[in-house]
């Protein structure tokens, strides 16, 4: 019975095609989950108070995005972590990047409104 079932793992093992990635596409995984998880986060952070409508307070749009960042930062690791696609990793991390950031380019360059706070 053992000899069976070690010849039916060792004959499935070998079906199975080699799953080792090469060093470049490891670097990369890593490289986007990593610091680029943690610097597309901080530019989500600054941004999201532009287009986030302040509460009856006036500080809902700062406080969410600082209870959230954690939040957007595990999500955007675990994607980079977990998704087969690094091509759509970079494109989905670099467009949240280009977006937010060219938003806080804008607001410090003096041409995009803030949002203006909920009645």
């Amino acid at each position: 019975m053992r000899r069976r079932l070690a010849k039916f793992i060792a004959i499935e093992m070998a079906a199975l095609p080699s799953i080792s990635p090469s060093p470049q596409r490891q670097w990369t995984r890593v490289l986007l989950a990593g610091p680029g998880a943690i610097l597309v986060t901080l530019v989500l952070l600054a941004g999201t108070p532009l287009w986030l409508p302040g509460g009856a307070a006036g500080i809902d749009n700062l406080a969410l995005p600082l209870v959230l960042a954690p939040l957007i930062w595990a999500l955007l690791f675990f994607h980079a972590c977990l998704d087969r696609n690094l091509a759509r990793v970079a494109l989905i991390a670099g467009t949240l990047l280009l977006i937010h950031g060219g938003m806080v380019a804008a607001r410090f360059m003096g041409s995009a409104p803030v949002v203006e706070k909920a009645l």
